[in-house]
């Protein structure tokens, strides 16, 4: 007698958990929080469907390109047993590549339709930026060119999760391009490379192996841990620039000291003195959790 096997989605629950990363997230709800509180200190205006319309579709982009990571990682051999961080959903069975493929489409079709508030409030421009970040969730790590596996994932982060995904907002918001608003991109892109690069660091030897050429990979450890002090002298320029353009000149100094100098000290002490090992998870979490509190810091900044 054969047992009928019932398809439980409540199992399945952690795993996709597992692939959606979870923690990876504030690298699309920071662009578009920080966006917002700008948008409405330069010109006071703010819509609340507007801001969950980006938010959910920023969010949606994001776990798409974590399940087709997942997925494609793993058919490339990139995913193997020597790897240090957390566990991946595809390679170690927990979900089939099918159904990691399937939902990484179906986030990207949640990404369309709230999209389509913002089509219709910003006409064509949404388009021109919605289609480049939907192809690129893919493309990060796969296609012909897969950025991830060229070392051009730090300067995709800064690019499209910075200044595309900060300007984008304000403009989603205003209607308007400012240059604050660059300033701004810069900042959150080089805090969100950050993840990048500790994630590369600690993978350096597995990615190696498997053809993998992240600019950890590229540079070597050593070298490559000065990415870090790039990115934060990349997000002090940006932050001096933002507050200048704001006119926040008495609080400017002690803003960039709190929210990214003292931070940045703590990361690249601990990256220095710590070989590739699974306390890079730790700093993960804490560069994670350090993007998060510069958006809450900036946004206190900014009602004051």
């Amino acid at each position: 007698m054969k047992t009928l096997i019932l398809f439980n989605p409540l199992r399945m629950l952690k795993p996709i958990l597992l692939a959606s990363r979870p923690k990876t997230l504030p690298a699309a709800i920071v662009p578009v929080w920080a966006g917002c509180v700008l948008a409405w200190k330069l010109t006071g205006q703010f819509s609340w469907v507007l801001a969950l319309c980006t938010l959910g579709s920023a969010i949606a982009i994001q776990i798409a390109t974590n399940f087709f990571n997942d997925a494609l990682d793993h058919d490339k051999g990139a995913d193997t047993d020597k790897r240090l961080g957390p566990i991946r959903a595809t390679a170690s069975g927990l979900l089939s590549r099918k159904v990691v493929y399937s939902l990484a489409t179906g986030f990207l079709g949640v990404a369309v339709l709230l999209s389509l508030p913002l089509i219709q409030e910003r006409g064509l421009a949404i388009i021109a930026i919605g289609l480049p970040s939907l192809f690129l969730a893919y493309g990060y790590t796969g296609g012909p060119f897969p950025l991830a596996y060229l070392g051009l994932g730090e300067i995709f982060v800064i690019l499209f999760f910075g200044l595309i995904a900060v300007m984008g907002t304000v403009f989603v918001q205003t209607g308007q391009l400012f240059p604050e608003a660059f300033w701004l991109g810069l900042v959150v892109g080089s805090l969100s490379a950050v993840l990048i690069t500790i994630n590369n660091l600690r993978d350096v030897e597995e990615d190696a192996q498997s053809q993998k050429r992240t600019l950890a990979v590229r540079f070597g450890w050593k070298k490559g841990r000065h990415l870090l002090l790039v990115e934060y002298l990349l997000a002090i320029l940006g932050l001096s620039f933002c507050l200048h353009s704001l006119g926040f000149t008495t609080l400017g100094l002690p803003a960039i000291l709190i929210l990214i100098v003292l931070p940045s000290y703590y990361f690249r002490s601990a990256v220095k003195t710590t070989p590739p090992s699974p306390r890079y998870n730790k700093f993960l979490a804490l560069a994670g959790l350090h993007l998060v509190a510069f958006a809450a810091a900036f946004h206190g900044l900014l009602a004051l």
